[in-house]
């Protein structure tokens, strides 16, 4: 599999090219894992790991990467207005393109029953906060965007407020709050549609705010407290949403450890604690969240992250990079072109060994091809849209950051056995025996 016509970009340092591949390569790797997460159970179900879960470990990456990369990002250059209208336009075009998709095909694949049919799912689609004020996304993997703006709106504030130099200290107070969580919560404590209305309209005149400068600090501070007061209240699994926050502190740890501006024991700490978190947890039981299985899951996802930093600044595989750069597109568009492709070629997971994997190279080579596209006119005008309306310059840090959206990241089916309301969007698994996949 290769990308002989790799779109350009933009010119950059050779060093700096080289120094930052590593973390497009590990979203490549995040990416195929989500991906390779979805397509088993419904081509080569028989290829599925059980001892470890490809999606949370895929996941893990992302939100390990986003961590590193997004919090420097912002203190590189000191600029909120252009951190948040670079995040807009990289983040928004695609995602809406998905959505308009996603309904624009609802006469042939109906969208999902998770979704509420009411105006709670348009607010809440509105602002990607979607799993911390449990709505159901009209794509699966929508949900761990959630986290993703969770993370920014807190960086933010604590930026602004000049406490964003204690990541080790926050990732372990999010690790243990997750093991805390996880023993008193057994739902979301906030039910119903009323969060995601009053969220969006925070979430819409916060942002105005702090983009335009007008009581900038405050509004941050109003956007952190709400978005953790929702992690903690509203969230679908309230533990898993704290001890993701734990993972994405813990990457800027890493990335402060490395500079020589902290240590790394509170990594391990956060490690250790996230280990134990569902073991207790009310809300658990699913396979994926077996201490064998979740504790491997994490120790693969770490140690994939270690392997990366490891590799900084040599020449990595370019599929892997290009693979990196695709990530957010391969990440949205994939589970709904896979819901398409099943819908057309009939339930594949009793036929033949040489058919299912004939259709799983069909069907994989269709989302890499539509995923490239959808980076190349969709993602990459955004890009430079942003930057221009930011003034910001495609060099540097920032940009190479906003080649791939570390917590864009990706998520899947991974739970048996439990009603669907119990779990997150994508973390569920959708495989049941008569199950059409929708």
């Amino acid at each position: 599999m290769s990308f002989a016509a790799a779109p350009a970009l933009p010119a950059q340092p050779a060093h700096s090219a080289t120094r930052l591949a590593w973390l497009d390569a590990l979203r490549g790797i995040g990416a195929l894992a989500v991906v390779a997460e979805h397509m088993l159970p419904w081509f080569l179900p028989g290829l599925r790991p059980y001892w470890f879960n490809l999606g949370i470990y895929g996941i893990i990456v992302f939100f390990l990467v986003s961590g590193y990369i997004i919090p420097t990002s912002l203190e590189r250059h000191g600029d909120v207005r252009a951190f948040w209208v670079s995040r807009i336009f990289r983040l928004y075009p695609l995602y809406l393109s998905v959505v308009v998709l996603v309904l624009a095909l609802a006469w042939w694949v109906p969208v999902r029953g998770e979704v509420a049919r009411d105006g709670s799912a348009v607010a809440a689609h509105a602002t990607m906060l979607l799993d911390v004020v449990s709505v159901g996304g009209v794509a699966d993997t929508m949900w761990t965007l959630s986290y993703e703006m969770v993370f920014y709106l807190m960086v933010t504030a604590l930026f602004l407020v000049k406490a964003h130099h204690r990541s080790g200290l926050l990732s372990m107070v999010f690790a243990a709050g997750a093991v805390v969580v996880g023993l008193v919560a057994a739902r979301a404590a906030l039910a119903g549609a009323w969060p995601a209305y009053v969220s969006c309209g925070l979430f819409v005149v916060g942002l105005v705010c702090v983009i335009w400068g007008r009581a900038r600090t405050a509004a941050a501070c109003v956007l952190g407290v709400m978005a953790l007061a929702l992690l903690l209240l509203s969230s679908r699994v309230p533990w898993l949403g704290v001890a993701v926050l734990a993972v994405m502190f813990a990457g800027t740890a890493i990335h402060r450890w490395e500079g020589g501006r902290g240590g790394l024991w509170p990594v391990a700490v956060t490690a250790a604690l996230v280990a134990i978190t569902p073991v207790w947890a009310v809300m658990s039981g699913w396979w994926w969240v077996r201490p064998d299985v979740w504790i491997t899951t994490l120790a693969l996802a770490g140690a994939t992250f270690a392997g990366g930093m490891a590799l900084r600044g040599r020449r990595l595989p370019r599929v892997l990079v290009y693979l990196g750069l695709i990530s957010y597109s391969l990440y949205l568009v994939h589970h709904p072109l896979l819901k398409y492709f099943v819908e057309v070629s009939g339930d594949l997971r009793r036929a033949a060994l040489p058919y299912q994997l004939g259709m799983a190279v069909l069907a994989l080579g269709l989302t890499l091809g539509v995923s490239a596209m959808a980076y190349r006119y969709i993602e990459r005008p955004g890009q430079a849209l942003g930057r221009h309306i930011s003034g910001r310059s495609p060099r540097g840090l920032q940009s190479r950051a906003d080649l791939g959206v570390a917590g864009e990241c990706p998520r899947h089916d991974g739970v048996l056995g439990q009603k669907e309301g119990q779990v997150p969007d994508g973390v569920r698994d959708h495989v049941g025996q008569g199950d059409a996949i929708r």
